[in-house]
């Protein structure tokens, strides 16, 4: 009885990883072309409406693919919320009170399945597409490069993973390059993708300790956040990260000249010395085509993290938990020993 339960529960997923979803081992920007060439236009529209109803949407979707990707790759992991096997990500320090959007990701995930009649995109790959055009739609053409696909999510996530993995704040310059450089990024990508920080906005938490006791700050700009960010109370104040929030531009790398970065981390990147650090921030400050020509590459390389292919993995249907009868395959061994189906809960 018992080998029979499982060995169902075997072929059952077996059969519908074959038939519901395209098998590919590597990355293309073509996966859907054929599966359903719906799929990007349909994730476009959809980020598209977000933006509108709210700009600041563009700069939570960023965070969210470089979030996913600097945690065991990107496979969708940051987007599931815990379980009973394992606590997720969403309250990681990096993340608690930061990353947001999951409502408009399940609204992306009900569009593009009702579109290709199936689910057959993945949420990891939603998570690379939607930063790709909340960048474009931001920043203009120019700023458009083809995302590579065929991801497929991760049946799990780590909290522990999350609070190992990503760059904080207030990280040093030294810092920051061991941590790009344990997920296989140079210095050219630690530069080029804090210009992910042209857009959206960051918590007084963040930057209160820079504003009162860092001495590399424009005096005028202290004095002007310290009327958003007390030092008591008002963790959550909202301060934008450049001077053009909305708008994806080389305004961040101009104001780390002039000691104007909101963030520790920020202004760590430019110290006025000759590094190949300032280097790179002056000409991004001072070149918007170099700017956008290396944060193309560095994003699509950043997307390349260790993704799930083949039959790694799983497409999930609702991007905030695994599949459901992934979840019941976990548990078959309960099951058996106690031969009751009953008891299931999903």
């Amino acid at each position: 009885m018992a080998s029979i339960i499982q060995s169902l529960l075997v072929l059952v997923l077996a059969t519908l990883a074959t038939f519901m979803v395209p098998c590919s081992a590597q990355l293309s920007p073509n996966f859907y072309n054929k599966v359903c060439p719906k799929a990007l236009p349909v994730i476009r529209s959809v980020v598209q409406r977000a933006i509108v109803r709210e700009p600041r949407i563009g700069a939570s979707f960023l965070r969210l693919h470089f979030h996913d990707c600097f945690v065991n790759g990107c496979d969708g992991s940051v987007l599931l919320d815990d379980t009973r096997n394992f606590t997720g990500e969403k309250t990681a320090q990096p993340n608690l009170n930061s990353i947001r959007g999951f409502e408009v990701v399940d609204e992306i995930k009900a569009a593009v399945d009702k579109a290709c009649k199936r689910p057959v995109v993945s949420c990891a790959d939603i998570l690379a597409t939607a930063a790709r055009d909340s960048v474009a739609i931001l920043g203009g053409l120019h700023l458009w490069y083809p995302v590579l696909l065929g991801r497929r999510d991760a049946r799990t996530a780590s909290k522990d993973a999350a609070n190992n993995n990503l760059p904080a704040p207030f990280f040093s310059f030294s810092q920051l390059l061991t941590n790009f450089n344990s997920h296989g990024m140079n210095l050219k990508d630690l530069v080029a993708l804090s210009g992910g920080h042209t857009i959206g906005f960051s918590r007084c938490t963040n930057f209160r300790d820079r504003i009162y006791n860092d001495t590399n700050i424009n005096p005028t700009f202290a004095a002007s956040l310290r009327r958003t960010c007390p030092r008591v109370g008002g963790d959550n104040n909202l301060a934008p990260l450049d001077p053009t929030p909305a708008m994806v531009d080389t305004s961040y790398y101009k104001e780390l000249l002039c000691n104007k970065g909101l963030l520790h981390s920020d202004q760590e990147l430019y110290k006025g010395n000759g590094s190949e650090s300032d280097k790179l921030v002056k000409l991004y400050s001072e070149n918007p085509f170099a700017f956008a020509k290396d944060f193309k590459a560095s994003i699509i390389k950043m997307g390349n993290l260790k993704p799930l292919t083949g039959r790694k993995g799983e497409i999930r249907r609702n991007c905030r938990r695994v599949c459901k009868l992934y979840a019941v395959f976990l548990r078959s061994s309960f099951i058996i020993e106690n031969y009751s189906i009953g008891s299931l809960d999903y």
